[in-house]
């Protein structure tokens, strides 16, 4: 039996590599599809429309594949795959594919595709930096609200991606990127600043992807004094790994191991003293070379097109109503919003109350959570009772996605919480 699952869990991922490679293959035939009409010999609408259709379908082929490698994970694991960052995060790429897709047959659009496509890969990439294994079940997660709590909300947060995607699409379109004015230079600037973050995190995965494959590791230790279950205190040995070459090395350790790199043996740099946890040295090394990787990103974008990135992208929503763009953000937040109050906050709620006894405990996801509704409450009501809509609304949607990662990101990885395990 064990064997029959280690061969159905193998299975799995060639599924998720298979619908990784489609989603890729379906952003590409977007692009051609509206770029390709000014080379084509035939009717430019007519080259849409069939470049298009064969897009759709390469992304929906793609989302089956993803559905297989959910159920397939499902059955060799025993528990529904949404239990730690790296089945989270998939569940997550799946249901921003899937919105994309509801999104997509109700307005028709080809540019959605061109910006909702990036975001479902980008989080299927960053899913792929955390370890594949099946994981048994903790006692906290036993649960059937397990099914219900997390599978609405990822639906929710996939909603609002395309919100997100849609909002970044009317900005890009509707900035004058040829004005000298100095609102229009701000507004350069800002959504200038968006995409770079968006290399950021592609940055980092491309840096964990490379020093991966080439077998970089380094390794440091620290004996700390912990209390065991009977109360009594043990040293232990405790060991720091580094998948990144160690521009900082945790505060006061001894390195065990390092791989050199570019002819450096050794850190070249201590984290803080105020950064003592276990894992803050290795985490401030992170955030250090996705930074350094997604301005080299934005260094060879920017040589290539000569040009700022958002500038550059521009030209592909020529012709684009900034209205119907304008109308896919905000369908899309507003079908998301509903779902995540429920997955995200009563559901979570009814689940704490017969987890841990009590429905709200100022734990930091749940507060974030809160915060994540309050701001997307906040956007409705400025939307529909102040008549807040363009750029005022785009700019609310792109925020309100960077507040949605961090809750999924930051608040898993940095801060510590009940909710900490599923960073592991």
């Amino acid at each position: 039996m064990t064997v029959l699952l280690d061969k159905i869990s193998s299975i799995s991922s060639t599924y998720l590599l298979i619908a990784f490679i489609l989603y890729n293959l379906g952003f590409l035939l977007f692009v051609l599809s509206i770029l390709g009409k000014k080379w084509s010999s035939r009717d430019p609408q007519e080259h849409m429309r069939r470049w298009g259709k064969i897009a759709f379908a390469t992304s929906v082929i793609g989302f089956i594949g993803h559905v297989l490698f959910f159920f397939t994970r499902w059955y060799s694991g025993g528990h529904i795959p949404t239990s730690n960052m790296y089945e989270f995060m998939t569940f997550l790429a799946m249901m921003i594919m899937c919105a994309f897709i509801v999104v997509f047959l109700i307005y028709r659009s080809l540019v959605i595709g061109v910006f909702a496509l990036p975001v479902g890969i980008i989080i299927l990439a960053y899913a792929s930096v955390f370890p594949h294994e099946v994981q048994p079940l903790i006692p906290a997660l036993q649960s059937y609200w397990l099914k219900i709590h997390v599978t609405t909300a990822a639906t929710g947060e996939a909603f609002f991606a395309v919100g997100f995607a849609g909002g970044l699409m009317y900005l890009i379109r509707t900035i004058d990127f040829k004005s000298k004015e100095p609102q229009a230079k701000k507004e350069q600037r800002s959504i200038e600043f968006v995409m770079f973050v968006m290399l950021i995190i592609i940055g980092f995965v491309a840096a964990i992807f490379s020093f991966n494959a080439a077998g970089y590791k380094a390794q440091f230790s620290k004996d700390v004094t912990v209390t065991d279950k009977a109360g009594q205190q043990q040293t232990v040995n405790q060991k720091v790994d580094y998948v990144l070459p160690p521009i900082f090395a945790p505060y006061k350790t001894k390195m065990e191991n390092m791989t050199p790199f570019l002819g450096i043996k050794k850190p070249l740099f201590e984290a803080p003293s105020w950064m003592n946890g276990s894992n803050a040295g290795r985490k401030l090394n992170t955030v250090v070379w996705s930074i350094i990787s997604g301005l080299v990103l934005y260094g060879l974008l920017r040589l290539l097109f000569r040009k700022p990135l958002a500038a550059a992208i521009s030209p592909i929503l020529d012709g684009m109503d900034p209205e119907d763009i304008d109308e896919i953000s905000y369908r899309a937040i507003a079908i998301g919003y509903p779902i995540f109050t429920l997955g995200a906050l009563v559901f979570a709620m009814i689940w704490a109350a017969e987890a841990w006894g009590r429905f709200w405990g100022w734990d930091p996801k749940e507060v974030w959570a809160l915060i994540t509704w309050l701001y997307y409450a906040f956007y409705l009501h400025l939307r529909l009772s102040r008549g807040w809509q363009g750029k005022k609304s785009a700019w609310l949607s792109v925020i309100g996605f960077t507040v949605v990662m961090f809750t999924l990101i930051g608040v898993n990885l940095v801060i510590a919480g009940l909710h900490s395990y599923s960073g592991v």
